[in-house]
């Protein structure tokens, strides 16, 4: 729908120029009353134009080239939204579309030929992923399902630092419990890492060297040890969901081929940089920035700008169209440096896209389950990965906005019930499967001969909806936000069971069966292809 609408006020274009200076949106109304597809582009004149927006809305509507097969009514309503209504015949096009792509239906080649890397989790061999690295990781890699849906090839990309303080200190807690195994003395520090995977990783070494390690050094095979275990794990946990990687990119990799020496002199040669206090600043003022910033130290250690700057250059410089960064929070205030920096050296910042994600809350019904990344009480991914399953997992990290906060209710995602949205989605998937299966005995067909039979307004509206389908992936790409799909699931499994409840199929009469049968079958492809954007299963029987 959006599309040929778009190619229509296009044409328009010669008529009214004023169009071509304005974002075109359209919008389902939220009253079926007022038409399938609403636009507000006569307000956005109103100004330009000097003139009322209803009087634009007619000027815009008698000069669009409207074909009649496709749109049945135009209606001006309000202070100047132009409403569309599409014709039955327009309308029931979408149920052949969608049985002849199957699999397919949605995605696009809009993008094809290009290539797009999604960076994203990210998190430092340290300690199992908790679920703030969850979300991360669940809609990094539900964004590059969509980015592959609109025709990119993509790269999963994981970035990673396994040298500096924190890994000492992870060599030293390892060490620490081994020497408390064979039976030192020991006092552990606070902000060293408390969890259980501490002690388990010092009892592996113990188990195979007994306590021959005990002058061994805790940068060597006690660091060693926790780095390749915890790397392991951290894999495994990204693999129970789905989630494959193509690239590992160590930090490290960057000091030790001299990137970091390369960029901090091109900063120097190119008189953005000065020495104060003995570190050394980056003028970010001038690059657009509100202050100037420390990118080395003055003990001579680089701040995480400038190898995050130079590991942004090196994507770029592999080819890329497109890069999406999905930071924490902690990166809001901050990645615009980075930005800068990538636009200094003379690279395009335009092609990097980040998303930011804000926390995830932990309940169990209305009691809040506390969490701490360092101490030994956080929940990690893998917990609750077991607890509620993936697809609830994927499905509920998928649900809310990534910037805003979101609350998981584990009660809620354990439950066999309407009340858990993705029980409910998957629900009608294998309620059509099974009407599927019923009908076969009742020697019923699917048939698309007789499509304009379906006439009731639930198969009306069901159609309707499934026509979103491709619309939804494709704003789902351009706002860079998974939460759309999830919506739009909701949205169309309501539609089904409304549709399900009003419209039988056993027991009508042959040929509006069949075609209630075909409307059914759409349902359920658009379905399973939404859950597989998601990374959800569809069930065949429930």
């Amino acid at each position: 729908m959006k599309n040929y609408l778009l190619s229509i006020f296009k044409e328009a274009e010669s008529e009214i120029p004023a169009l071509k200076e304005i974002s075109l949106a359209f919008e389902k109304p939220k009253v079926a009353e007022h038409g399938d597809i609403s636009t507000n582009a006569a307000m956005l004149l109103s100004k330009k134009l000097k003139n009322n927006p209803r009087v634009i809305a007619q000027q815009i509507v008698n000069s669009l080239k409207i074909d009649q097969k496709v749109i049945s009514k135009t209606e001006i309503a309000g202070p100047g939204f132009i409403n569309f209504f599409f014709t039955k015949e327009y309308v029931t096009y979408i149920i052949k579309k969608i049985l002849d792509k199957k699999e397919r239906f949605g995605k696009s080649e809009r993008y094809a030929g290009k290539k797009a890397n999604v960076e994203f989790v990210s998190a430092n061999p340290t300690g199992p992923l908790t679920v703030g690295h969850g979300r991360n990781a669940v809609v990094g890699d539900t964004f590059a399902n969509i980015l592959e849906w609109v025709g990119y090839t993509v790269d999963r990309e994981y970035y990673f630092n396994n040298a500096g303080r924190q890994m000492r200190v992870l060599g030293d807690s390892v060490k620490l419990r081994y020497l408390e195994i064979i039976g030192d003395q020991i006092s552990f520090p606070e902000d060293y890492y408390q969890g259980e995977y501490i002690k388990e990783i010092a009892m592996h070494l113990y188990i195979k060297y007994g306590d021959s390690l005990k002058n061994e050094s805790p940068e060597g095979i006690f660091k060693d040890t926790a780095e390749n275990e915890i790397f392991f794990d951290i894999k495994k946990s990204l693999e129970n969901l789905g989630i494959v990687y193509k690239i590992f990119f160590n930090e490290y990799s960057l000091y030790q081929e001299g990137k970091i020496d390369e960029l901090l002199n091109y900063f120097k040669v190119h008189n953005l940089t000065y020495e104060k206090d003995g570190a050394v600043w980056l003028k970010l003022k001038e690059l657009g920035q509100p202050e100037d910033k420390v990118i080395v130290k003055s003990t001579s250690e680089p701040t995480y700008r400038l190898p995050d700057i130079a590991y942004h250059a090196v994507k770029i410089n592999r080819g890329y169209d497109l890069l999406i960064d999905i930071f924490g929070s902690d990166h809001s205030a901050t990645y615009p440096d980075v930005m800068a920096g990538i636009k200094a050296i003379g690279l395009d910042s335009d092609k990097v896209k980040v998303m930011i994600q804000q926390f995830v809350t932990i309940t169990d019904g209305n009691e809040v389950v506390k969490m701490s990344t360092r101490k030994a009480n956080y929940i990690t991914l893998d917990e609750l990965n077991n607890e509620v399953g993936k697809d609830a997992v994927r499905y509920f990290f998928n649900m809310y906005n990534i910037n805003s906060h979101m609350v998981f209710d584990l009660s809620i995602a354990k439950k066999k019930s309407d009340e858990n949205p993705v029980f409910y989605v998957q629900y009608a998937h294998a309620r059509i499967n099974s009407i599927l299966n019923r009908v076969k005995e009742a020697h019923l067909e699917i048939s698309i001969n007789n499509l304009d039979l379906l006439v009731h307004d639930d198969e009306q509206n069901l159609i309707k909806t499934l026509f979103q389908f491709e619309e939804e992936v494709e704003l789902s790409f351009e706002g860079l936000g998974t939460h759309r799909i999830c919506s739009y699931l909701y949205e169309l499994a309501a539609a089904y069971h409304r549709f399900n409840k009003s419209c039988r199929i056993l027991g009508t009469e042959t040929k509006l069966a069949e075609a209630r049968l075909a409307l059914s079958y759409a349902a359920m492809i658009v379905i399973k292809n939404g859950l597989s954007i998601l990374g959800v299963s569809a069930p065949e029987e429930m």
